[in-house]
Order: structure tokens, then C-alpha cells, then sequence
């Protein structure tokens, strides 16, 4: 199969979730999906043997605070949001699922009952992030020491350091 058409089978597999696609550099394929959909859309591609979950990763997109450049990418968050990215590959195909949630609604299903690797990525999500992932199998702490405080995310854009985190 070429590259095309492993994108092309990709986005076959996830169009029942999909509320937003961009392909760009030739080999990605980006399908944005809503939160509730994203177990059946993982499900989808691993049923279908469509590649391995290579990573997950979490971006902080505030809200903008002054208005965007006239030539600046579409659709901006409207309120400080986090988003999530699965990123699925097929030999050099590259699917990735994101999913935006807001601040105030941090919350995503785990994908562990597809892709049982995935609870430590998940794992990450909740620490650094802040993000709760519904049902996945382990809470632990992964990253952060165990003393760590509840409600401080590292890699949030509203993390200033250790005087953040109740530390001096």
C-alpha cells in the first residue's frame, strides 16, 4: 500500500467521528473528533490493524487574549482549552485523532480497552496536564514525586515553577 492509501484507509476507518480533517506533508492525516467518540475511534483503527498507538500528547492552548492576525490559523480556542493527540502509525503514515476539551471540563475516556499500552500516556496526561482520564486502569503517579500537590500541571501554560507548586 502507498502512503496515500494508508491515509486514505484511515480516514475511511474514523469517518464516523469525524468533525474536522487536514492532511498535510504528505504522509499525515489530522481527524479532530469529540471526546465521547474517541474509544470507537481508536477501536476502529486497531480492529482494522491500522498501524500502533506511537504516542499521546497534550498541548495547553489558552484562550487568546488579544485578537488573532489576519492571516493567523482558523478556529482559535474560544476559552482556555487542553487538547489531546493520538498519534496511530502505519510503516510511515502518521493518523493522528485530537480531541479538545476545556479547562473547566478536563476530562477524556481512557483507550486502554483498545490499546492496552496506553495508560501510561494516559498516566502523563493526569500529571502534567490535569487531564482526568476516565477509566484508565492506573492513577498512580508516574512522573512526579508522590509529595507532588493536587491540582498543579507542570506542563501547563499557567505553571510558573516550584513557587507554583507550593514548594520554594
Amino acid at each position: 500500500m502507498t502512503l496515500q492509501e494508508l491515509l486514505d484507509s484511515a480516514e475511511k476507518l474514523l469517518h464516523p467521528w469525524t468533525v474536522g480533517l487536514t492532511r498535510f506533508e504528505g504522509r499525515r492525516l489530522d481527524i479532530v473528533i469529540k471526546r465521547e467518540d474517541l474509544p470507537a475511534a481508536a477501536s476502529a483503527l486497531v480492529e482494522a490493524r491500522w498501524g500502533y498507538l506511537s504516542a499521546i500528547t497534550g498541548l495547553d492552548l489558552p484562550w487568546p487574549k488579544t485578537p488573532p492576525k489576519a492571516d493567523a490559523p482558523p478556529a482559535p480556542p474560544t476559552e482556555d482549552q487542553l487538547e489531546v493527540l493520538y498519534h496511530f502509525v502505519n510503516v510511515a503514515a502518521i493518523a493522528t485523532i485530537r480531541v479538545r476539551v476545556p479547562y473547566s471540563d478536563a476530562r477524556v475516556p481512557s483507550i486502554c480497552g483498545p490499546v492496552p499500552t496506553a495508560t501510561l500516556y494516559e498516566r502523563e496526561l493526569q500529571e502534567m496536564f490535569g487531564i482526568t482520564v476516565e477509566g484508565t486502569p492506573v492513577t498512580d503517579k508516574l512522573l512526579l514525586p508522590d509529595d507532588w500537590p493536587d491540582g498543579v500541571y507542570p506542563l501547563r501554560k499557567s505553571f510558573t515553577g516550584f513557587e507554583t507548586a507550593g514548594s520554594k
